[in-house]
């Protein structure tokens, strides 16, 4: 019975834990969402001014990209495509933000996000397949 108990409390938490996902219209982006902000702001030595006229703009990016990345998983070719559009579209909405050479540097520095954040996953994978304690927050935005 005990056992019974364990399972239907693990099932109910589980499904509690599902509901919290963040909504992909929510205004609040996660942890990484933030980082990867932070890191394109540093790294494109943004303003004050221009990192508070950027952040609304970049979540939209990020929730339209998903959104593409979402409908057309199966489809390779129609989803870089659509990832393309809506880089395009975007990139007109960061030059009135910016001058066109660091809109055009937006996407270069999201790409250098992703590959800094894959790297870090692999070594943290590596670590636990040798043993090893992990890293945390190891350099994704360094004060």
């Amino acid at each position: 019975m005990k056992k019974y108990l364990l399972i239907l409390t693990l099932l109910i938490a589980g499904s509690f834990t599902g509901f919290a996902q963040e909504d992909e219209t929510d205004p609040r982006m996660g942890k990484l969402q933030e980082k990867m902000q932070q890191y394109i702001q540093k790294r494109l030595n943004m303003t004050k001014a221009e990192s508070e006229k950027f952040s609304p703009i970049f979540i939209r990016y990020i929730t339209e990209l998903r959104k593409v990345h979402q409908e057309n998983r199966a489809d390779k070719v129609t989803l870089q495509l659509k990832a393309a559009e809506v880089r395009v579209k975007f990139r007109d909405e960061f030059r009135q933000v910016m001058d066109e050479k660091r809109a055009n540097k937006v996407f270069v520095a999201e790409k250098e996000f992703v590959e800094v954040v894959r790297n870090e996953m692999e070594e943290r994978r590596m670590q636990r397949r040798q043993g090893g304690g992990i890293r945390r927050n190891k350099l994704l935005v360094a004060d």
